[in-house]
């Protein structure tokens, strides 16, 4: 999608950037209910009620109810940070010392030719170092903050968002609300056992976008002609848990029994504190399912050609998108 010059000192890399992450989101279209036509949208103004060609709109900035600031396209284009074929690494920082959330997409930054050296140069230097850079690139006419770090055999690149564009959880009234609360050791004590109880290593394969698949897979059934009946959703209002060092007792003795652990922690519950409280209820916030028996299915259905896209064409921009 990119390629041009990553500069650190003096020395120059030529480099390709390429999108790292493939987002799997389903999309639908809108159409028309009784006929299953796809619906266009249509630029119209409300002054003189008729659609208004691409070529005739411009950018206004609202400053006022109704009152805006006309920006014209020449204007923007002086302000645009100009054009470059570099990433230009200005500091090196520890990675510990970036909250993650300053970063935002990730991109993979690859050697172009001639590159491979220099490049490889770079990548080990900062994985012994470990360090990460802080480098500038002007990216779809805006300049970016990016961080840069080894990931496997390639040079990771992180956008970022500027420290002003970040929210302060201070500036949150709902903060307020704990400031006189005080926590008794025991229920921190429990609190934490529990926490060491479910912790475990890190695997991101062990987790899947339910939703998503759960999605494709209703597609599928009706695609085939499947009949759906949708039970109704199941809500419940977040509500504090009245007994709260009951149901922390409780739920670490179902984190142990899950883990296999219950017999050689049992003692340790002793001087915990008492109390019957259970463990909360999950409540499911999605719609259940029932099957009935389908007709034959297709040999391969429209959802399932989708868990593994090919690249597609671009929608026109006209069409309207949910």
């Amino acid at each position: 999608m990119w390629r041009g010059t990553l500069t650190f000192g003096l020395v120059s890399v030529p480099v390709k950037l390429y999108s790292a992450v493939v987002h799997r989101s389903v999309h639908f279209h809108q159409l028309h209910a009784a006929d299953h036509a796809r619906i266009y949208t249509k630029r119209i103004c409300p002054v003189d009620e008729e659609e208004v060609p691409y070529e005739d709109i411009v950018k206004g900035y609202e400053i006022a109810p109704e009152r805006y600031v006309v920006v014209e396209p020449e204007e923007l284009a002086a302000l645009e940070p100009a054009f470059t074929r570099t990433i230009d690494i200005e500091d090196f920082v520890d990675l510990d010392d970036i909250d993650p959330i300053y970063f935002e997409q990730p991109y993979l930054i690859v050697p172009d030719k001639g590159g491979a050296r220099s490049y490889l140069l770079l990548l080990e230097s900062m994985r012994e170092t470990s360090k990460v850079a802080i480098a500038r690139i002007v990216l779809r006419s805006r300049e970016r903050l990016v961080a840069i770090r080894p990931r496997e055999e390639a040079l990771l690149m992180m956008t970022m968002s500027y420290g002003d564009e970040i929210q302060s959880p201070l500036a949150l009234r709902e903060l307020e609300d704990i400031e006189g609360v005080s926590l008794a050791e025991r229920e921190l004590s429990v609190a934490k056992r529990l926490v060491q109880s479910i912790a475990e290593p890190f695997d991101i394969g062990k987790y899947h976008d339910n939703y998503r698949e759960a999605l494709l897979d209703l597609i599928d059934r009706k695609a085939a002609g499947e009949q759906i009946v949708v039970e109704p959703p199941v809500h419940r209002e977040p509500t504090a848990t009245p007994d709260l060092m009951g149901a922390l007792q409780a739920s670490l003795e179902e984190a142990r029994r899950r883990h296999g652990e219950a017999g050689a922690g049992a003692g340790n519950m002793a001087g915990a504190g008492d109390g019957d409280g259970a463990p909360p209820v999950r409540g499911s916030g999605t719609a259940k399912t029932t099957r009935k028996k389908a007709p034959a299915a297709a040999k391969k259905s429209p959802a399932a050609a989708k868990k593994t896209p090919a690249k597609a064409k671009k929608p026109a921009a006209s069409k309207t998108k949910n």
